[in-house]
């Protein structure tokens, strides 16, 4: 979990715009990027989302994988993925607490593994999300160990993004940009049910 000091909702927002720009000098331009997006709040998988298009209209080629979410669940992301020709599979069985066997459940999430590892090493993808894969990190589904070599020995060019909460620290260090989600407050709180267009 990232530390509290990452986001501190009491700091008072600047009241007035800035007049100097507050990048820090010395930037350099890098080939790829590794983002997290974790958290317990909603929108990780959204945000990334939002660079999947980003990355089509730059003509870039972009993969999804979706690791527990399974090919049952319509979502519309993955609709309009497909009509924009992103490569999308969804390698899940579905929420764990609707599982009859949680043992099945985990080789088809180490079999899931194996797709994304020959998919970042084969370089044909400028673009590479990895939807939910902490949540296998965290069960000890897959070695995390061998997730943290493959997306730091990536192919230069090769762009990544994971979504998921409780993203590991290893996960958290090698990474360039990091986002902790925060629920401020969420629907489900106030019994409402996962609204389609909205939450998938």
């Amino acid at each position: 979990m990232i530390s509290a000091d990452a986001f501190n909702p009491d700091q008072p927002l600047a009241e007035d715009p800035l007049t100097e720009d507050p990048r820090p000098d010395g930037l350099r331009n890098a080939r790829s990027l590794l983002l997290v997006n974790t958290g317990n709040g909603k929108g990780k998988s959204s945000a990334a989302f939002g660079v999947m298009i980003r990355g089509v209209a730059r003509g870039w080629k972009v993969g999804v994988l979706q690791f527990v979410k399974s090919g049952e669940w319509k979502v519309g992301e993955e609709t309009i993925g497909r009509q924009l020709g992103v490569h999308w599979q969804s390698l899940g069985e579905g929420f764990t607490w609707d599982s009859e066997n949680l043992d099945h459940d985990k080789a088809v999430a180490q079999a899931g593994w194996e797709i994304a590892h020959s998919l970042i090493d084969g370089g044909t993808f400028d673009l590479v999300i990895l939807d939910e894969l902490t949540y296998l990190m965290t069960w000890g589904w897959i070695d995390s160990a061998e997730v943290i070599r493959v997306l730091k020995n990536r192919p230069a060019h090769v762009s990544v993004i994971v979504t998921g909460r409780d993203a590991s620290p290893e996960l958290i260090e090698i990474a360039d940009t990091v986002t902790e989600m925060r629920e401020v407050k969420h629907a489900y709180t106030s019994s409402i049910a996962a609204k389609r267009g909205i939450d998938y």
